[in-house]
């Protein structure tokens, strides 16, 4: 297939771009390089350095599908610029859309969120969550949700969402590479690696086995062959969600042992206050892309740390 790829030169968009391309399929990349690398596209896909509101020249040359990563995606940021969430992530994303409608390219894949459940109500979380999003993050992610819901009721497009919990790890060159790095794997092998600020611990007081929070880590090549499975198995005329995730957690401390373990040093920490909105628990509940996509990790959290660990040192 000719396909194309939002934000191909981030993080996951690229994983997932070296995917497609290892089984065959010739892909675009479009990415205004705001946040992504212009290196970590990988050889062998064509890069076109625009945003989404110029996406139409581009489907217009031919294309199968739209694999759609490209976003705003930090929660403190949205809640301090919400304007940018809007414009990026849902006008953004409507630009795309409409282009697709014009131009005959029905089919598409979608990076939402956990983000869009908010606290929980209980864990594992299914798709059935009631959603609640608390930041413009989240919120700005379940609009794209019910935008593409509309689209397939209405114009027949085979759309699907994929809800990520933690993803981490990294697939040879491409990997996590943030202005600021907010996720935790990252910090602890800099902090165990490169001899700068502790880790900072934020709160040892959760309803947890050890007292830290919990959290499902995803590895990032696990989650781009759930995307190449959604592909295939997008229906026109249909929304399919799908939580993709462990169903297992791993404590912060947990996290923290890992790293130690496979860099060979201790993660100095600090301990600081909980954030507020912080859930004791995420966990996905993924059967269902498990049941309709065939789909179920292969890879454990020393393995994510490890290819994490790996990448940053070459980076």
């Amino acid at each position: 297939m000719r396909l194309l790829v939002t934000g191909g030169a981030g993080y996951i968009g690229s994983v997932v771009t070296a995917e497609l391309l290892a089984s065959g399929h010739e892909v675009t990349v479009l990415d205004d390089l705001s946040t992504g690398h212009r290196d970590a596209v990988p050889d062998g896909a064509e890069l076109v350095e625009a945003g989404l509101r110029e996406c139409e020249p581009v489907l217009a040359r031919g294309c199968d599908a739209v694999l759609h990563f490209a976003a705003k995606s930090l929660v403190g940021e949205s809640t301090q610029r919400p304007e940018l969430y809007w414009d990026k992530n849902v006008g953004g994303t409507l630009a795309l859309l409409e282009a697709m409608r014009r131009t005959g390219v029905a089919r598409i894949v979608f990076s939402s969120t956990a983000a869009v459940y908010g606290e929980p109500e209980r864990v594992p979380i299914g798709v059935e969550h009631p959603v609640r999003p608390t930041n413009p993050y989240g919120a700005s992610k379940l609009a794209v949700d019910h935008m593409l819901t509309s689209f397939a009721n209405a114009h027949g497009f085979a759309a699907t969402s994929l809800r990520y919990f933690n993803v981490a790890g990294a697939r040879g060159a491409q990997g996590e590479r943030h202005a600021v790095e907010t996720h935790l794997i990252p910090n602890a092998i800099a902090a165990a690696t490169d001899g700068g600020a502790a880790l900072s611990i934020f709160g040892r007081d959760y309803p947890t086995p050890d007292g830290t929070a919990v959290r499902d880590y995803i590895h990032v090549v696990d989650l781009a062959d759930a995307h190449l499975r959604a592909l295939d198995a997008a229906t026109a005329g249909e929304h399919r969600v799908y939580n993709l995730g462990t169903g297992t957690g791993s404590s912060v401390l947990e996290v923290v042992r890992a790293v130690a373990e496979v860099t060979g040093r201790e993660v100095p920490v600090h301990d600081a206050p909980r954030r507020p909105g912080d859930p004791a628990v995420l966990v996905a509940d993924g059967a269902a892309a498990e049941r309709e996509l065939g789909w179920r990790p292969t890879r454990g959290l020393r393995e994510m740390v490890a290819d994490a660990a790996a990448f940053a040192a070459r980076a």
